[in-house]
């Protein structure tokens, strides 16, 4: 096994704020929804309000780091091998069988991974933010509360919003667990903090040959 450098300090920043941005969202969503009792209504509302706005920017940051580092290519699934992957998880990893996709310093994804990462990129996160501006702006902030959106009832924005939110908190249950699957319970977890990752010497070496390629 050799220890090789897999996630980049931004990475791995962008990462664990995104975690601890969706669990806070999450707490303060539900107590606005009056299903927990934390902070109390209001200032659950406003911390709600402050948290999306810390995640806005944060996706911000995470969109040019994407691009201009090239790590959006990682999100591209490989289709081909979809089907073995799915296969392993239903089954093949119960049974111990090898892993059919290798995980190296330039496919960090498996396709399963990446397939899922691309859905919650492209459609849960636009999902939660576009019905969350609606919600906040969809009167206005002055002493009127006019309503400015009136082809969408808040109604339905609220139950689009509540929707995603469970898809998100189902999405980070899974997340979680999958995290268990590597060689050893915590090694993605370790990982995810330090940035290297054990990899079998046959892999460090595919890696290297595709970096020459």
């Amino acid at each position: 096994m050799s220890k090789i450098y897999i996630y980049k300090g931004f990475n791995r920043f962008w990462h664990w704020t995104q975690a601890a941005l969706i669990f806070f969202l999450t707490v303060t969503g539900f107590e606005v929804h009056d299903s927990i009792h934390l902070f109390g209504y209001e200032k659950a509302v406003y911390f709600h309000r402050i948290a999306s706005y810390a995640f806005l920017v944060l996706i911000a940051f995470a969109i040019f780091w994407h691009v201009t580092t090239g790590e959006w290519k990682q999100y591209i699934p490989n289709v081909s091998k979809l089907s073995a992957q799915i296969k392993y998880y239903t089954s093949g990893i119960f049974k111990k069988e090898p892993h059919p996709t290798k995980k190296t310093q330039v496919s960090k994804l498996n396709p399963l991974q990446a397939f899922t990462y691309l859905g919650f990129k492209l459609v849960l996160v636009p999902m939660m933010v576009i019905s969350g501006l609606l919600y906040m702006f969809h009167k206005t902030v002055d002493g009127n509360n006019e309503i400015v959106i009136r082809d969408i009832s808040l109604g339905s924005i609220a139950n689009w919003h509540s929707f995603g939110a469970f898809l998100l908190v189902a999405f980070v249950i899974v997340h979680i667990y999958m995290t268990t699957t590597g060689h050893t319970y915590t090694s993605n977890l370790k990982a995810m903090i330090t940035g290297y990752e054990e990899l079998d010497d046959e892999k460090v070496a595919d890696d290297e040959k595709n970096k020459a390629e």
